[in-house]
């Protein structure tokens, strides 16, 4: 099983090397992608020195900040474009996301159709430096997703997944609205609309180590309308055909409780 892992960056100079080589040193061989927004500060020249020294590191390039949906769109597109790769990770730049939880991602694919590192099954976390503010609004924000759309995944927002191929080969992904991290409830809502199944795997969440975050307050209210579109659309489909609400995802705290979840 060949796995890729997509990293977007914009302005992560301070991280990318220190993570692309934990991840390059993971047991499983991984690739990865690196689409940098033309950052200011070099991000994008030390992805391609990284590339010219390992064959694995791939980078694509993109004009400006586009923005974090269609930077996932890019390096889909990407690893999909190599025969091999059978599954895709995607993970955050700034080591919010430990490369060292890739492998229980990848090891879950083989019983689901999309794995989920979740901050909210048994086991899972985030760290104490997060504030109580952070915490409700995280929490607020996922159970206002889980409720209004159907959901049955318990970190919706998470952008820690790996998707099998055909997960992402049956999507239409040039045909999602959805920018930033709202594209992430898009994919979720759409992954089990269309039957797939979805588990999760614990892990703790961390604040970046290095650099500025990029969640910005704009970020939290688009990601609030996208979740009040999609769930208008679905209303007015189940209406129209009769149908009921999306099938159940599976968890894997609930599946293997002699795992430790």
């Amino acid at each position: 099983m060949t796995t890729t892992v997509v990293i977007p960056t914009y302005n992560e100079r301070e991280n990318l090397s220190y993570l692309v080589t934990e991840i390059l040193e993971l047991d499983i061989r991984a690739h990865v992608i690196v689409v940098d927004d033309n950052s200011p500060d070099g991000t994008g020249q030390l992805a391609d020195e990284l590339a010219a020294q390992n064959g694995r590191v791939r980078v694509v390039h993109r004009p400006g900040k586009l923005g974090l949906g269609t930077a996932y769109i890019a390096g889909f597109e990407q690893a999909l474009a190599e025969e091999v790769v059978d599954q895709v990770v995607t993970m955050d730049a700034d080591f919010s996301h430990n490369p060292g939880y890739i492998p229980a991602l990848v090891s879950l694919t083989q019983q689901h159709h999309l794995s989920i590192g979740s901050r909210y099954v048994p086991g899972g976390g985030v760290t104490a430096d997060w504030g109580i503010h952070r915490k409700f609004l995280s929490w607020g924000a996922n159970h206002f997703t889980r409720l209004m759309l159907g959901l049955t995944a318990r970190d919706c927002t998470a952008g820690f997944r790996c998707y099998r191929r055909e997960v992402l080969q049956s999507i239409e992904l040039d045909r999602i609205f959805s920018n930033g991290y709202s594209f992430l409830i898009e994919m979720l809502y759409k992954c089990q609309c269309m039957g797939y199944s979805i588990g999760e795997t614990p892990i703790t969440f961390e604040n970046r180590h290095r650099g500025d975050s990029k969640i910005s307050q704009a970020e939290i209210f688009k990601a609030m309308y996208t979740v009040l579109r999609l769930a208008a659309a679905g209303a007015v489909f189940r209406r129209g055909a009769g149908l009921h609400s999306p099938p159940n995802s599976v968890h894997e705290a609930d599946r293997a409780p002699e795992r430790g979840l």
